[in-house]
């Protein structure tokens, strides 16, 4: 599914990219009836739902013409959300100095899932600093991008802190919870 998911998102990008909207995810997920879940954003960050009706409609458009699904399926456009997927490289160093989770795909040194505060990247590699295990205070870990199967922000009072000063000086009101 991955692989299919990264042909869809190679049709969907341009789509995305033509009406100012930066996609953030592609996922594909179910067999019976799939599901095909976009995450995009304005530059700014946020993505009302005005906006994220008028992507799934030009998606619906473009893929009524391609057909690259066969069958039924649902189309889900969103915002990643506060506590969103970190997919692009870019997006370690953006949200450097705040809490996330990696899920790795091979362990390193003994640990596939890794939760600490991201520290951006440093070539290839993504820092985060994290517990060094019992008594041992922290470190800073360099991770491979590639080894990254999946990461995520987690939501903290600082994280919020930060999605509302961005809403507020892009003249949005804030999500109510």
């Amino acid at each position: 599914m991955a692989r299919r998911a990264t042909e869809l998102e190679h049709l969907i990008a341009p789509i995305a990219e033509a009406l100012g909207y930066a996609l953030v995810r592609v996922r594909l997920s179910g067999a019976v009836r799939p599901t095909l879940q976009v995450m995009a954003e304005l530059p700014d960050g946020t993505m009302p739902i005005e906006d994220c009706a008028r992507l799934s409609e030009a998606i619906s458009v473009a893929f009524e013409q391609a057909d690259p699904i066969e069958g039924e399926y649902v189309l889900e456009v969103s915002s990643p959300g506060i506590d969103r997927p970190l997919t692009r490289r870019r997006d370690f160093d953006d949200f450097s100095g705040h809490e996330a989770k990696l899920d790795l795909v091979a362990p390193i040194d003994g640990r596939k899932r890794i939760k600490g505060t991201l520290r951006g990247l440093r070539g290839e590699d993504v820092l985060i600093e994290t517990d060094a295990g019992p008594g041992g205070g922290r470190i800073e870990l360099s991770i491979p991008h590639v080894s990254i199967g999946e990461a995520k922000l987690l939501l903290t009072d600082a994280l919020i802190e930060q999605d509302l000063k961005r809403r507020k000086q892009a003249g949005k009101p804030a999500k109510p919870r």
